[in-house]
């Protein structure tokens, strides 16, 4: 699983939890929809910035995102995840 894929998976979890669609989220962090959907399915590299805007759209810390994608990586991937470019 990239890492790529490994947020798109943790983005989703954490939208559903909150109850919000892409669309209502894209809206809450100032991205559009369909940037959402391409991250939600990995196939996106999300910056930082938008990390911390996502993060403040789902009232989670952007950390508790990283920790939970670096966690689902490591799990499905022998490799280290500095490893990929």
């Amino acid at each position: 699983m990239t890492l790529e894929e490994a947020f798109g998976q943790v983005l989703r979890r954490k939208r559903e939890a909150v109850n919000l669609t892409q669309e209502q989220l894209a809206f809450e962090a100032g991205l559009h929809r369909t940037y959402v959907i391409l991250l939600e399915r990995g196939l996106k590299s999300p910056t930082l910035d938008v990390i911390f805007r996502l993060s403040k759209a789902l009232d989670i810390l952007p950390s508790e995102v990283i920790r939970e994608v670096e966690a689902l990586q490591s799990i499905s991937s022998d490799s280290s995840p500095l490893d990929e470019n």
